[in-house]
């Protein structure tokens, strides 16, 4: 696998826009639009304003009402969405190539036209109190807002990306525009673009349709990074059927080759159906349903948690055995060899063999990579670079990471533990 791997050209508008372009034969086109604003920029009592604003840009611009901005949405036949994260929010659509620059030209009016009805505001404010109440009755939901809310004091991940419902009632029309007049700039942003046209006619079409986006001076929060605070807390919760347990750990000081060797024990330990932790707490104890372990690489996040779901009064046997194996990872009496390093790059190279065969998923990764200001080809030199390891070096970034852990144990009321 080489640097050819993608046919890929950026560019840069005279308003600062990035633009990368990937020619790709194909049918469809994938096109990506990312500002680079998300939660961990919001002040606490912003929590939640990106993703309102992301909202709001599908109730009307200057040129389309709410339902003829929806009804040509739905018109382009295809794939479209948005999402918010802790460090952008992204617009995206998958259309067939014919249906390109229609598309084009309608998420750069969407993106650079939105004008947030009033009207529209209180909907989408009780869509979104709905769907903080609804997070509530998923208690897996529930449990990761729990572990963040212990974990982290000043860090703003420690609230969800939906916010809360004190700010989501609080925003006013005017909090949501000057938000959206601030950031939603050409010299913030970045397209990305799979398609079957050639470079130079695929940045033309953009060129045509955010050449006249103005370019503002902006300046976002500075981003608070925290190491989780070890404790271990126990919460309570009416009419649920399992209690939940969940570690969560960050590692904001390994290098490169450190992180490569977590990514391989996080595999062997929590994340494929075959882990340490499936095998004991489901396969040899019966103890759990769901039983895994994940990792968030993204900057200024660097989380790893286990998270399970047990009955009650197996909740001290749960830990105990995450706890053994978690300590028999570090004595290494599980063995992680080179065999588990083959196959970790087995699962990176079909990771990124999947990613190439479709359209969209090259367009998000591609945009991901810029907005994160790390290199397109990173997994090539990854897969290089994890030939080098052994298993000391899991070893040891396991006596690294796994230390003085955030643990939230959430019970049913009714229990007496």
């Amino acid at each position: 696998m080489n640097k050819n791997i993608f046919d890929l050209k950026k560019h840069r508008l005279a308003n600062g826009l990035t633009v990368v372009t990937i020619k790709k034969d194909t049918e469809l086109a994938a096109l990506n639009v990312g500002i680079e604003i998300g939660s961990m920029y919001e002040k606490v009592s912003e929590k939640g304003i990106s993703h309102f604003v992301e909202h709001m840009l599908f109730k009307g611009t200057k040129n389309r009402t709410n339902e003829k901005l929806n009804e040509e949405l739905e018109q382009r036949a295809g794939e479209y969405n948005a999402y918010t994260d802790y460090d952008c929010t992204v617009y995206s659509m998958t259309v067939l190539k014919e249906e390109l620059e229609s598309s084009i030209e309608l998420v750069s009016d969407m993106i650079q036209n939105a004008i947030f009805p009033k009207e529209e505001i209180e909907k989408e404010r009780g869509v979104i109190l709905a769907e903080i109440r609804t997070s509530k009755d998923d208690v897996e939901d529930y449990s990761y807002k729990k572990v963040m809310e212990c974990a982290f004091k000043k860090s703003s991940i420690r609230i969800e990306t939906i916010g809360t419902k004190n700010t989501v009632k609080r925003f006013k029309r005017e909090d949501l525009m000057n938000f959206y007049n601030t950031y939603y700039v050409p010299n913030n942003a970045c397209i990305t673009l799979v398609s079957a046209y050639s470079h130079e006619e695929a940045y033309k079409l953009i060129e045509k349709y955010f050449k006249d986006w103005k370019n503002k001076e902006f300046k976002r929060e500075k981003v608070i990074v925290e190491n989780n605070i070890p404790i271990k807390k126990v919460s309570y919760k009416q009419d649920i059927e399992q209690s939940t347990i969940l570690y969560l750990y960050t590692f904001h000081n390994l290098n490169k080759e450190e992180e490569l060797a977590l990514r391989i024990l996080n595999y062997k330990f929590g994340e494929s159906a075959n882990s340490v932790l499936f095998r004991r707490l489901r396969e040899e104890k019966g103890l759990a349903y769901d039983i895994y372990s994940e990792m968030d690489l993204d900057k200024h996040v660097k989380i790893l948690t286990i998270y399970t779901g047990v009955n009650d009064e197996d909740v001290s046997e749960a830990i105990d055995t995450i706890n053994k194996s978690i300590e028999d990872i570090k004595d290494e009496k599980i063995v992680i060899d080179e065999k588990s390093v083959m196959l970790m790059k087995k699962v990176l190279k079909t990771a990124v063999a999947s990613t190439l065969e479709d359209s969209t998923q090259i367009s998000d990764y591609i945009l991901h990579q810029i907005i994160d200001k790390k290199d397109i080809y990173e997994f090539i030199d990854d897969m290089k670079d994890m030939e080098k390891l052994e298993s000391k070096h899991i070893y040891e970034v396991a006596r690294k990471v796994f230390n003085n852990p955030t643990i939230h144990v959430l019970l049913s009321e009714k229990s007496d533990e």
